[in-house]
């Protein structure tokens, strides 16, 4: 009877938890190698451009007989022309980018909402200044600046070609410089509007009674927040950095400021050109985090907020 019992059959060894362990080891040296290599090439670009600030900045502090001395950077916040150099620099900076936020935002806004086929017209305008040189730029302002005086002496205009050209704050640069600026921007709010459903939204907004201030400032712009940082970002850089167009047309902001006093004195110079980049990186620091900073979501409106946009 015990040997016409049946009895269960033995299991079969299975493979599982060996390939499994063989897969996690796998899995783990897999991890481990990216994080070497990140770290190494990492180190090596820290390196690079590390190396040179640090070098420069001791050239600034070390004289030679008398050890460590902080004597170019003070003389630097004293100079004639820093403050400003700086301050008009910054002022250009901040009209360039209301200016070119001004434009585009509303131009883009009406192609993805109403003129979808005009999105190739409008892309073309805005990358036009990366075909056009700087030089080439400045030669057509500086003589359309010249012809206005002389043409339109007898006639309202002439006053504005005199305004635009104040020395205290140009508004000829903020032009340029809006022009130079439009691909950079348009490139960033282009890609923020293609990743929010824009026509969604305002849809469900108007459809909640907002009015169309009411959808661009509270339901779209929120949602754009980090383009816009992004386009901010860029036209400050570019506004600090540019020499070209500022040097030609006889103005002195910052970048130029820095070309001119770098022939007076070596350690003041190289002082000059470190502090350039810690005050840029700085202001770019706090826009790329104002653009990554949490903000509350945007519903729908309330029947309160209905009948303040409403009004």
């Amino acid at each position: 009877m015990a040997a016409m019992t049946p009895t269960a059959p033995e299991a079969a060894p299975t493979a599982g938890p060996a390939p499994a362990a063989a897969g996690t080891g796998r899995v783990r040296r897999t991890r481990r190698r990216p994080r070497v290599w990140r770290g190494l090439v990492l180190g090596l670009a820290g390196g690079y451009f590390l190396l040179p600030l640090v070098a420069s900045f001791v050239f600034t502090v070390h004289v030679p007989g008398q050890g460590v001395s902080f004597e170019a950077y003070t003389e630097l916040l004293s100079a004639d022309g820093f403050s400003q150099s700086l301050l008009l620099s910054l002022g250009l900076a901040a009209a360039t980018i209301a200016l070119s936020l001004l434009l585009t935002v509303p131009a883009l806004l009406a192609v993805r909402l109403g003129s979808p086929r005009l999105r190739p017209v409008v892309e073309v305008v805005c990358l036009l200044p990366l075909v056009v040189p700087p030089i080439a730029l400045v030669t057509g302002l500086s003589t359309v600046l010249r012809w206005g005086p002389e043409h339109l002496s007898k006639t309202p205009l002439y006053q504005t070609f005199i305004a635009i050209q104040n020395e205290d704050f140009p508004i000829v640069l903020v032009l340029a410089y809006t022009v130079l600026a439009l691909p950079f921007v348009h490139r960033s709010l282009d890609a923020g509007l293609r990743a929010v459903d824009v026509p969604t939204l305002v849809e469900a907004a108007r459809s909640c009674g907002a009015s169309w201030p009411y959808v661009v400032l509270r339901v779209l712009l929120p949602n754009l927040r980090t383009a816009l940082a992004g386009a901010a970002f860029l036209t400050l850089a570019l506004v600090l950095g540019e020499f070209t167009i500022a040097s030609l047309l006889g103005f002195q902001p910052f970048a130029v400021w820095i070309v001119s006093i770098s022939g007076a004195q070596a350690r003041m110079s190289v002082a000059v050109s470190i502090l350039s980049l810690v005050i840029t990186w700085g202001l770019l620091l706090l826009l790329s985090r104002a653009g990554t900073a949490p903000q509350a979501a945007v519903g729908t409106p309330t029947p309160t907020s209905r009948k303040e946009s409403q009004s």
